[in-house]
């Protein structure tokens, strides 16, 4: 059963509600954030964990369950200048962010970090698909949060 809470934001991060605006948030559905509401990552560690997870997935670095949908190629104005930016060149961008942040992170560290934040696994699932004892993982994914933090250059 997901657990779905009412949450507000604050400085930025979305915390248990208390007044003001509010949304629902599915706490199941990012472990990070459920990570960040229960005081485990920081405010830096999760935003980190987040840019690198948007990075992700604008360069549609996940797999492909059906056929692409996308939109007919864009118009060009009256010039021949394009309306929009190239959807391509955005994503072969975000893929040299995302190379870079992960090896920012290290080869020992970057597997717990696609897993977790880019996967959307679970802790436990993590761990134990990595053969690692029960709650090494969050210890470790602290660390590639914070290396990963460093590589941003977040303070």
């Amino acid at each position: 059963m997901q657990e779905l809470i009412e949450c507000g934001f604050e400085d930025g991060v979305i915390v248990p509600r208390r007044r003001g605006r509010s949304v629902t948030v599915n706490m199941a559905e990012s472990p990070l954030s459920w990570l960040r509401a229960r005081g485990m990552v920081s405010a830096r560690q999760y935003e980190a964990g987040e840019r690198l997870r948007a990075d992700y997935e604008m360069a549609s670095l996940g797999p492909r369950v059906t056929m692409g949908w996308n939109a007919a190629p864009v118009a060009k104005g009256r010039r021949g200048a394009p309306d929009a930016i190239d959807p391509t060149l955005a994503q072969i961008a975000a893929k040299r962010r995302f190379d870079a942040a992960a090896g920012a992170a290290g080869p020992g560290l970057n597997d717990v970090l696609w897993r977790v934040v880019c996967a959307g696994e679970g802790l436990a699932h993590a761990e134990k698909a990595l053969g690692w004892p029960v709650r090494a993982g969050k210890l470790v994914l602290g660390l590639a949060l914070d290396r990963l933090a460093d590589h941003y250059g977040l303070g």
